[in-house]
């Protein structure tokens, strides 16, 4: 299982979800760099260095160990067409055992955003722990504010769970963000306990 999850490969309808590579750094540096304003509002304040060769570096390092490690799957979203670098969307801090569940995280440049890209790969990547990883449950959170974002998490059959005070630092401020969930329909509710 671990093996497989090196080589993790996720194809969709229109892109390719794989691990970030060294040779992304140009690719995702200018991406980012250009969706700054439309990327700030909503995420963690970016470190002095967040754009440098060194920092995406020790990302690629970070999503190599997480996937060999079985507790993250970070994958690039990559338009098949043309190969571009659309976003990024991750599974982290799975929990095995009873919990069985991971966390969604995702991002998308500007000059792709309102196109279903997001929404593809949510539900690919749903899809893909669910049924090859075995989890049971993916939560994901965002600001309150945040109506695409809470949009896409419900048309990608998300359920709205709550509200969870000063959850995360957004913009260099402690953030309530909305709570969602999607949850194995074939394990809802039942226990494997006799």
């Amino acid at each position: 299982m671990l093996l497989a999850r090196r080589k993790l490969r996720i194809v969709t309808e229109r892109m390719t979800l794989r691990p970030p590579q060294h040779g992304d750094f140009r690719a995702w540096s200018q991406l980012r760099a250009e969706s700054n304003e439309f990327l700030v509002p909503w995420e963690p304040s970016w470190a002095g260095d967040h754009l440098t060769r060194k920092s995406f570096t020790n990302r690629v390092y970070w999503a190599q160990r997480s996937l060999g490690n079985g507790n993250a799957i970070p994958a690039f979203m990559e338009r098949r067409e043309d190969g571009a670098l659309l976003g990024a969307i991750t599974l982290d801090n799975i929990r095995r055992g009873p919990a069985q569940a991971g966390t969604l995280g995702y991002w998308i440049g500007k000059r792709y955003a309102r196109q279903g890209y997001m929404r593809e790969a949510i539900e690919a990547l749903v899809h893909y722990a669910f049924t090859t990883l075995d989890l049971s449950r993916i939560e994901a959170a965002c600001l309150p504010e945040n109506t695409p974002s809470r949009g896409v998490l419900e048309k990608s059959g998300f359920k709205y769970e709550g509200v969870a005070q000063s959850y995360l630092q957004i913009n260099g401020r402690w953030r309530n963000h909305v709570l969602y969930a999607n949850l194995r329909a074939d394990r809802r509710g039942k226990s494997s306990a006799l």
